[in-house]
């Protein structure tokens, strides 16, 4: 009887390896229609260009989301999913409106494109470096990345409905608009201005079926007349956070201060403590941490 030979280092993979693979599957899906996106506003399909973008951005919300749920996150996969998120909503969204309106706008109508690109790229760096190792809170930093790319991604195909071309048409929007859109996408993204997450989804908590409704009506609507819901949802995420910003701003009131005439005029004039050894180490310190940052 010839026995078979056991093969060595050969194991089927565990349920684990499996799961730690899976936000990382996303994550290249996510790049898979992030690049399709290219190569079809290249050929001039603008819609389904769109569409894609779209689509990478529901494989970027899953692949976060899994991450955490199975508690795979990963440094790689963190440093993967910017890299992809550079080109998805950066790339892919610059190119679709290059394409669609800037190439026949003059020779230097590709340095708006670079500069919304450079804006997502700085936008993902700083992200990575102030999520590092910091509690999850309920806000960003900036407008996020996938929203802004979204948001220019929908709009041809918002354009092209019934209700564009009977009430939004005289705006053309397809010219001096974009490039406001564009613009205000770019500054918002490395600004300090908060712009909510979305809630998490419960049915035991008030909170929870907020988030739970918040989810099924983007679904609903995404699925019914995404032509008509996407585009005005965008612009209402990026306004929410300009007008949350503003109305924080006017209700902020500075502290009065005392003008130093007055101080000088009563002679009393504050003594500076001297620069001793310690405090001159301790900046040399603070521009080393800043160096390392």
């Amino acid at each position: 009887m010839e026995l078979i030979p056991r093969r060595e280092g050969l194991r089927r993979p565990s349920m684990r390896q499996v799961v730690v693979v899976m936000p990382s599957a996303f994550t290249l899906g996510n790049l898979f229609f992030g690049f399709w996106a290219v190569v079809s506003a290249f050929n001039g399909n603008f819609r389904w260009a769109g569409w894609f973008i779209v689509f990478a951005g529901i494989l970027d919300m899953l692949d976060g989301r899994v991450a955490r749920l199975s508690n795979t996150g990963t440094r790689f996969g963190a440093e993967l999913d910017s890299l992809v998120d550079v080109i998805s909503f950066g790339v892919a969204p610059a190119l679709l409106i290059y394409f669609l309106d800037f190439a026949s706008a003059g020779r230097f109508s590709w340095i708006l494109c670079y500069i919304y690109v450079t804006a997502v790229a700085l936008r993902l760096a700083r992200f990575n470096v102030l999520s590092a190792g910091q509690p999850s809170t309920g806000w960003f930093t900036g407008m996020p990345s996938p929203s802004a790319g979204m948001t220019l991604a929908v709009y041809y195909p918002f354009s092209q409905t019934e209700w564009y071309r009977a009430s939004l048409a005289y705006l053309d929007l397809q010219h001096q608009g974009l490039v406001v859109l564009m613009l205000l996408l770019a500054v918002l993204m490395v600004s300090n201005v908060k712009y909510p997450k979305f809630p998490p989804v419960g049915l035991r908590s008030a909170r929870g079926l907020f988030g739970a409704a918040v989810y099924l009506g983007i679904l609903l609507g995404g699925i019914l007349a995404p032509e008509y819901f996407l585009f005005p949802l965008g612009l209402f995420y990026m306004f929410f956070g300009i007008a949350r910003a503003t109305v924080l701003g006017l209700m902020e009131r500075p502290e009065p201060v005392a003008p130093i005439a007055e101080h000088l005029a009563d002679g009393d004039v504050p003594e500076l403590p001297p620069i001793t050894h310690e405090r001159r180490s301790a900046w040399g310190d603070r521009r080393q941490e800043r160096d390392e940052q």
